[in-house]
């Protein structure tokens, strides 16, 4: 089974890393998770957002983008 990728930014004023990282690690312990601006700044502004093995998943709050990742997880 290949690892998910997933990639959240740290200046994302919707998240938190410090709450987001453990909620992705729980769903998926053996992902690839890489943290830093992913310069998707307009959407970004506007919620939560998690790229996802390749998709931009978001959600007004970050529980709501983290349960919309799963149906993603591999």
């Amino acid at each position: 089974m290949s690892k998910n990728n997933i990639q959240i930014c740290d200046k994302c004023k919707h998240t938190r890393v410090k709450t987001l990282l453990p909620k992705l690690q729980k769903l998926s312990p053996d992902a690839d998770i890489k943290v830093g601006c992913k310069s998707y700044c307009g959407p970004c502004s506007r919620g939560a957002f998690i790229f996802v093995n390749g998709r931009y998943v978001t959600g007004a709050t970050e529980d709501e983008a983290v349960e919309k990742v799963k149906k993603f997880i591999k």
